[in-house]
């Protein structure tokens, strides 16, 4: 993953104007500390950080066509560039990077070319020609994206809010799916599939094997590197199913070749975490080369600042996840290695998070899951992107394919309701379509192991300790009056207050704070799903363990919304459910009562 920091119109052209523009970049620079590169020509910049995953050698960008009239920096991975190079037989390219592909496309199809790319990515491009410009973002935000605007007319671009906040008048985010043409004068999307306007049902039937193969397809294009990779397992079952399918094929590409055939996986928790538990079972199982590593709840608090610089986000659960994974990160690039493969994605194309229990009918269900989709940008997909680029590592993330996205949203939802009376679990269809009898992916208790949210995964006293820390250092007083500190946004407990203090230190612009989404939530849902269980609306927790008579774990019902109170705690209790055999041979949750 790179940095990129671009700036248009701008009317100081002299030498300190380059120099700052330098200073900004190297904001990003833990994105890619591997080279730094600035093309500057009139009133135009276009500076990149690169992190070298393919082509290290020769791949430093910005990058030109031919004649250097058209000019890219890119943060990404174009997977099918290969194929996309035999198409353009007459060009010469002058790397083997997978991002010059951008310059050549541009020459022979204009604007109309970013459909035609598999990857993720943020770029932008400068036609030195007649001066104009475009910038664009991958279908799903898996690369994050900033636009603004200076008091000179200058428009601006960069992967990270930190390199234009000091020096733009105003600035959001940079909408996934989107492309912005200087000639047509503003945004509009690329990114159109059926799902997209939520109102169409689909109707295809179910096929196991069609969704297996798409996902095996997104895994193995994924393995595309010139460097030292892996795969982060927790022992759920997207990151397990990861790593087996990854296990299957590794043998046969580059990147075995390079670098062996044997996987390297990676898990994160506090001692005795269900994650550390379930993630070595699945190494052993997979025989990956495992490495486990250990954080103290004082280490993950004493993170928590660095965390909220990096990911830029007041968002609670965003923050829960991310503190684990940066810390994790750290352990991974000093150990060599530069890219990972994740599982983020799969919960909201297949309905995964507990709440969805809940769902009344497959029409919500299938709304609330592109709800989810959209808002991805927001949520996991920064967090995977910004916690592992802190340390100059690259997240991948096969369940965001686009063709695997339009084969899975294309299935009836109603194969996707939890029907616990005949033995559908969240994500089932998932679940079933790697169920193989005869050759196994996983074994039966992991591919049918509960949904545990990551910052659950790493510890149920994670969470715990981070209210008990934010309770010590934010006062009733504090609490009560913030509406009129934090009129945007609210925080509701310490614990977003704690955050959101932080995050305005760094961050105090009123632009920046309107980039973090807000509303209620319970078990990572969207507003509008907290209607589908009156219960909820006094539970608003993102924690998958406030899906109240879901998780086997839940919060006792009688202390939901205790951090909103002085000297009450949550409790965890295991004594709501029973457990029943159903037919797929899974160990299924139900409800008593």
């Amino acid at each position: 993953m790179c940095g990129i920091l671009a700036v248009f119109g701008c009317l100081d052209t002299s030498q300190a104007k380059r120099v700052r523009v330098l200073e900004l970049s190297r904001r990003l620079r833990h994105r890619g500390p591997d080279w730094s590169g600035l093309y500057h020509s009139g009133h135009s910049f276009l500076a990149h950080q690169r992190l070298a995953i393919v082509d290290p050698a020769s791949g430093d960008q910005p990058l030109y066509n031919e004649d250097r009239q058209i000019v890219v920096t890119v943060n990404g991975e174009i997977y099918n560039h290969e194929k996309l190079r035999e198409q353009l037989n007459s060009h010469k390219f002058h790397t083997g990077s997978d991002c010059e592909i951008v310059a050549h496309l541009y020459e022979d199809y204009g604007e109309e070319f970013v459909n035609m790319l598999d990857g993720m990515f943020s770029f932008v491009l400068l036609d030195t020609r007649d001066q104009s410009f475009i910038a664009a973002r991958d279908a799903f935000g898996i690369t994050p994206l900033y636009i603004g605007w200076g008091h000179d007319g200058s428009v601006w671009f960069a992967s990270e809010m930190k390199a234009l906040h000091d020096d733009c008048e105003r600035f959001e985010l940079f909408p996934p799916g989107h492309i912005y043409s200087s000639k047509q004068g503003g945004l509009r999307r690329w990114y159109s599939p059926p799902w997209y306007s939520e109102s169409l049902i689909p109707s295809t039937p179910y096929d196991p094997l069609v969704l297996r193969q798409a996902f095996e397809k997104a895994v193995i294009k994924r393995l595309m590197t010139d460097v030292p990779f892996g795969v982060l397992l927790s022992g759920g079952l997207d990151s397990s199913l990861v790593a087996a399918v990854a296990t299957r094929h590794l043998a046969d590409t580059n990147a075995a070749r390079q670098w062996g055939d044997k996987l390297h996986s990676f898990c994160v928790g506090l001692q005795g975490s269900p994650d550390l538990k379930a993630g070595k079972e699945v190494a052993e199982y997979l025989g990956t080369v495992h490495h486990e590593f250990h954080f103290t709840v004082q280490d993950g608090i004493d993170a928590i600042e660095d965390v909220i610089y990096h990911v830029e986000t007041y968002d609670v659960t965003t923050i829960r996840a991310s503190t684990p994974m940066f810390l994790m990160s750290r352990k991974i690039k000093s150990l060599g290695v530069k890219m990972v493969l994740s599982g983020e994605g799969s919960d909201e194309i297949f309905g995964g998070y507990l709440y969805f229990h809940k769902a009344p009918n497959k029409q919500e269900l299938h709304q609330e899951t592109c709800r989810k989709i959209k808002a991805l940008h927001m949520y996991d997909c920064l967090r995977a992107n910004k916690s592992t680029s802190a340390w100059g590592v690259e997240a991948r993330v096969p369940f965001l394919d686009k063709e695997f996205v339009n084969v899975a949203m294309d299935i009836d939802p109603q194969w996707k309701m939890v029907k616990p009376d005949i033995g559908r679990i969240e994500k089932w269809v998932l679940r079933r379509a790697f169920d193989d009898e005869q050759n196994p992916y996983l074994p039966k208790h992991i591919l049918y192991r509960q949904k545990e949210q990551f910052s659950d995964g790493v510890g149920y006293s994670w969470i715990d300790g981070l209210k008990s820390h934010a309770a010590e250092h934010v006062t009733d007083t504090m609490l009560g009056n913030a509406k009129y500190i934090f009129p945007h946004n609210t925080p509701t407990t310490k614990e977003a207050y704690y955050y959101r203090m932080i995050f305005e230190r760094f961050y105090p612009q009123n632009a920046a704070r309107l980039t973090v989404p807000g509303g209620p939530s319970v078990a990572c849902s969207t507003a509008k799903a907290v209607e589908w269980d009156a219960a909820w609306a006094d539970n608003l927790d993102p924690s998958g363990r406030a899906a109240l008579g879901v998780h086997a774990s839940a919060y006792q019902e009688c202390n939901a919304g205790a951090d909103k109170v002085p000297g009450n705690g949550f409790a965890t209790i295991f004594g709501h459910m029973q457990i029943k055999d159903v037919t797929v041979g899974a160990r299924e949750v139900v409800i008593k009562g």
